[in-house]
């Protein structure tokens, strides 16, 4: 977010910094709603049971979107104990995060190619409306945060993913990660991510916009 801010596109900046806010309290929801049909009371104890950005963000990951662009919010709490399925509820409240963004950018890409509007890969925006500008950065946004999510380490979704489909003499490996996963994500947020992430994001992007029929150049 901080070259919008330094390029001094201030409507830019505006439509990235509401479209994660909007992101992100409904990717935290998701969780918490699956949490709560798996019968797990835990998240709604915690008052996760909420669309309130307040919250879900996380200040760490809300300082990481803007030195680097993404980020996460606050992990949702959950007790595996006391869910339906004690062996994969887990892996079902992590994957209902990324699936809230999936159907949101679903839902963006519609927009889209029913009210005939422009896009563009990202979140850039020239030559584009104010809507315009805003679905493309929703489509994106939302693509970027379920793929980033379900990398497996800890604190992103994919990490419960992980725990549920690893067997118990490889459990290790989870433990492994719930003690230097942030550390890792952290240096891979820094060095790696960057260079690696935006190209499967817009990838992503690309076949959805296919999906629902949006004539996409070169397709």
């Amino acid at each position: 977010m901080l070259p919008f801010l330094i390029n001094g596109d201030f409507v830019g900046f505006l439509i990235v910094g509401l479209t994660l806010v909007v992101a992100i309290s409904l990717h935290e929801f998701g969780h918490a709603l699956a949490d709560e049909l798996q019968g797990d009371p835990t998240a709604r104890l915690a008052g996760r049971l909420t669309v309130n950005p307040v919250r879900h963000l996380d200040p760490f990951g809300t300082l990481m979107i803007a030195l680097v662009g993404f980020g996460w919010g606050r992990p949702v709490p959950i007790s595996p104990p006391s869910m339906r399925n004690r062996r994969y509820g887990a892996a079902l409240v992590g994957l209902a995060g990324p699936a809230v963004n999936v159907l949101l950018a679903l839902t963006a890409a519609l927009a889209a190619r029913y009210m005939n509007l422009n896009l563009v890969a990202g979140v850039g925006g020239a030559g584009l409306t104010f809507t315009e500008r805003l679905v493309s950065a929703f489509l994106y946004i939302n693509i970027l945060l379920a793929v980033l999510n379900l990398i497996p380490i800890p604190p992103l979704d994919g990490s419960r993913v992980l725990g549920a489909l690893l067997p118990p003499s490889r459990q290790h490996i989870v433990y492994f990660l719930d003690q230097w996963g942030f550390v890792i994500l952290l240096v891979s947020a820094l060095f790696v991510l960057p260079r690696f992430l935006p190209p499967l994001a817009t990838h992503v992007e690309l076949w959805i916009l296919r999906l629902v029929g949006y004539p996409v150049v070169g397709a």
